[in-house]
């Protein structure tokens, strides 16, 4: 089947139309995206997955286990932070990430989806 499109119109309307008025809206579509993006780079994932095996981790484990430089690794907490999947907070000079429940749900469907696909 090279071409994905339809050789007929042959819209069921019903079903259509119910989906069509159920479905997400721009901006919730768009705000799930982003969350799904912060976990598909290789290294923000490898950070996630340290985190959710753990209570919390500074950024010197962090860059640590993830086998990359400690600016490379608070680059990409950050871009976890901003789609809420982490959380940080100060103790005294270190700042100690966690993952977030929304972050750890998130991550469950991830890494249990690539599991079934190897």
């Amino acid at each position: 089947m090279p071409d994905d499109r339809c050789d007929l119109l042959c819209l069921d309307l019903p079903k259509a139309e119910a989906l069509r008025a159920a479905k997400l809206s721009e901006a919730d579509a768009r705000a799930r995206a982003e969350c799904v993006k912060a976990l598909a780079d290789p290294t923000r994932l490898t950070i996630a997955a340290a985190l959710a095996e753990t209570d919390e981790l500074c950024v010197c484990d962090l860059a640590w286990i993830a086998e990359r430089p400690e600016n490379l690794v608070s680059h990409h907490l950050r871009a976890l932070r901003g789609a809420g999947l982490v959380s940080g907070r100060r103790d005294g000079r270190m700042v100690m990430y966690a993952m977030s429940g929304r972050g750890r749900r998130l991550l469950d469907v991830v890494l249990s989806a690539a599991e079934t696909e190897l």
